[in-house]
Formats: C-alpha cells, structure tokens, sequence
C-alpha cells in the first residue's frame, strides 16, 4: 500500500487551487448514514467537516443531506431521474451513472497526490471498463468470530480448515449451542455471505475479468461442502439460512447463541456491549485459512450535471485527507481508504482491534461493482442462493440459474 508522502499531499489540501473573485457556489451532497442513533449519526460527521472546509473557502457552501443506507441509492437516482443530479452522492453502486457518462472521472476533479493515495484493491474496483469512476470512501473486511466461553466450554479451538470448522460446529452443537455456526443467505444480505465461502473455496464471483462465473467447479463443490456438511448435519441452527438474515445472525451472536460466524468491525462494538467474549480469525478454507477475504467498499461520486468539477475536487480533497479519513474510520469502525491513513492505523495503538481486518484489506477481493449489471446480480443471488443448501436444494442447478440470470443480465446492461 505505498502511499505519498503527507507533505507532498499537503501542499495540494490547502484549497488554494480554486480561482479568486469566483462567483460563489453552493455544492449539493448526498450521504449515508452510518450512525446506529442520532448520537453517531453521520449528520454530525458531515456538519463538522463542512464547518471547517468552509471556514477556509468563504466562496463556497457545501449543502449535505444524508439518508439511511435503506433509501440513500433510491434517493439519488429520483434525483438524477429527475434532472437534479447532486454536485456529490456517497453511495452503494456507480457503475450505472458512469455507463451513462454521467460522472467526472476521478482523475478529471482530484488531485493527483490525492487520487494515488487509494489503497489500490479499492481504487481498482471503482473503474468501469478500466477507468476509475467511484472512489472508496468506507470499506470494510470479514473475519470468523468465535464465542471463546462457548469454544472452552465444548473443549475445541479455533478452526484454520473447513473439516475443523465442522468438527468444531459439531461439538458445539453437541454442547446445546443454539447456532454452532450461524449461515445468513437471507435477502438480508447473502451475497457477502456468498462471496465469503467462494472466496475460501477458491472461487469467486468472477474468476475472469470478462464474465461472471457463478456456477464455476469451485463454487459448486463449496455449496455441496455446506449442504452436505454443515446445513444438512444440523450445525447452522434452527432457522433455515435462506430466512436467517444477517442483522438477526449478529443479534444471535451479541445474546451467546452463536458459536461462529463471518462478521466485520462493528461486530466487535455490538458484542463487547453484551459482554461477549469473543475471538477473530481468518475465514478457514479448504486446506488452510483462506487465502483471499472478502473486502466491501462504498462509493463517492462526482456527478457532471452541475459543472462544479473544480470546486468539486478542491472540496474532495480536503475530504480525503489523512485526519479526516482517519476521524470517520475511528468514529464507525470501518477501515481507511487510503494508504496514508492505513499506515497511521496499523501501528496506532488505538486502532488494535482494528488492525486484523486492517491487515486482510490487501488479501481481500470486493463485489463485481464495477459491472453495470451486478445490482441486478446481486439482488438475484440475495433472493435465491439460500435455496442451493434448502433439504432439496440442488447447489449446481441453482449456482447454473444464476449463472444464466447474471450472463443476460450483462448483456442487456452492456457489461
């Protein structure tokens, strides 16, 4: 994750770029929200960070409105529909906006200390057809979270393989554990559940760059690996996982019922808060821990509409740099999206429990986002992979369904 130096990037953060005697500019941002209350919500973030970039450029006001994860993606495109595209959106998916051309390039409104920064798995994932469109603003890695009470109490350690994670879910099952291994491929969200355990088996969404590969060896034999050896023995709990959603599968674990799951960093806040004793790994794979994790990234969009591009870039600079990525990471347990700042977080003390999933991000691989078609995709694997590991499911006639969904879906979409 080489990065530049913060004084080289400091220089390019003082906003001085914008031209004097310019006509004032109001500039229109749409947000998330990561906040769990109005305490945290990601309101405060904005208004604080606002406050201080407008104190330093009088000529420019920076307008934020943030949603909730549930509307914020509905919202902006009801505006870009509407012909009232935002100057900004911080969103889920940006392949579509750009297939339109209706985003700067991220080259064309960042400086280029600032734009080199991204840590390079991420900023790879925000280009369409090779161009970067999307810049990561949060991301985020998976790693195996085990109840240490429930795991001493049946005797077991940690699980490296897929054969000892069984083995493990088995005892923990025979210790009365409610979920020995908790598996969400509800419509919550199943499609990093999904991507989790292909990844482990040595698959993936799409194994080539060119098409996806949902019904690829891999990934059949790692659903037949769940069906056969973990749903159909009865060691992911009482509740189906094609209806045990991902909020739910968390609350099991924060009340001690979960022996393990796949979890990221607010996790660890949600179950210290229950007084869970709980330990991390990395997800175990066929032969060994895997040697691939899944990484999740969310997306800031500069949209061409308004024709704001350098006021823009001069805003998102400052909104990259070290301190306030930093700050927002800290505030939501998410991990930075640039090097510098990943730097300052793996060897701060503050951020130790940060730093195992800080150190899978270079190991990790994200969704297909970059495909005009994965929304599309992806709402197609949350509404059906859970019926690939159901008592009559059949892994490789569902994997082989989607297969076909998501090749039509790529065709129509144009890629």
């Amino acid at each position: 994750m080489a990065g530049v130096s913060v004084l080289g990037m400091a220089a390019v953060l003082t906003g001085c770029g914008l031209s004097s005697g310019s006509d004032d500019v109001t500039l229109r941002l749409v947000a998330a929200d990561y906040g769990n209350s109005s305490a945290n919500s990601s309101k405060k973030y904005w208004d604080q960070l606002v406050e201080a970039y407008e104190k330093k450029h009088p000529g420019i006001t920076v307008d934020v409105t943030v949603y909730s994860w549930n509307d914020v993606d509905a919202e902006v495109k009801k505006m870009v529909d509407a012909g009232k595209a935002p100057d900004m959106a911080q969103i889920g998916a940006y392949a579509d906006y750009a297939a339109a051309d209706r985003l700067y390039k991220v080259s064309d409104v960042l400086s280029i200390p600032v734009e080199a920064d991204f840590v390079p798995q991420l900023a790879n994932a925000g280009e369409v057809r090779g161009v970067e469109y999307g810049m990561p603003f949060a991301s985020s890695t998976r790693l195996l979270f085990y109840n240490k009470t429930l795991f001493a109490k049946a005797g077991i350690t940690p699980p490296t393989t897929w054969a000892e994670l069984a083995e493990d879910a088995k005892a923990l099952k025979d210790d009365g554990v409610k979920y020995p291994y908790a598996l969400p491929l509800g419509p919550e969200e199943a499609q990093a559940e999904t991507l989790q355990w292909l990844l482990s088996g040595g698959g993936g969404y799409t194994q080539t760059v060119s098409a996806y590969s949902l019904d690829s060896t891999e990934n059949v034999e790692t659903f037949d690996w769940l069906k056969d050896d973990l749903v159909g023995k009865g060691l992911t709990g009482p509740v189906a996982p094609g209806k045990l959603n991902r909020a739910a599968a968390f609350a099991a674990f924060t009340a001690g019922d979960v022996g393990m799951l796949n979890g990221h960093p607010s996790l660890m806040k949600a179950a210290a808060a229950t007084g869970v004793k709980f330990g991390m790994v990395p997800m175990p794979g066929v032969s060994g821990p895997s040697k691939v994790s899944m990484g999740v990234a969310d997306w800031m969009t500069a949209f061409k509409q308004n024709g704001h591009g350098e006021q823009v870039g001069d805003f998102l600079d400052f909104v990259y740099n070290e301190k306030n990525v930093l700050d927002f990471s800290r505030e939501y347990d998410l991990l930075p999206v640039t090097a510098s700042a990943s730097l300052v977080m793996g060897a701060a003390e503050q951020d130790a429990d940060l730093k195992p999933f800080l150190d899978e991000l270079p190991l990790s691989e994200t969704y297909p986002v970059g495909r005009t078609s994965w929304a599309k995709v992806s709402a197609e694997i949350k509404k059906r992979v859970g019926q690939a590991v159901a008592p009559n499911g059949d892994p490789s006639a569902v994997l082989g369904e989607l297969q076909t969904t998501a090749s039509t879906l790529d065709t129509t979409s144009g890629g």
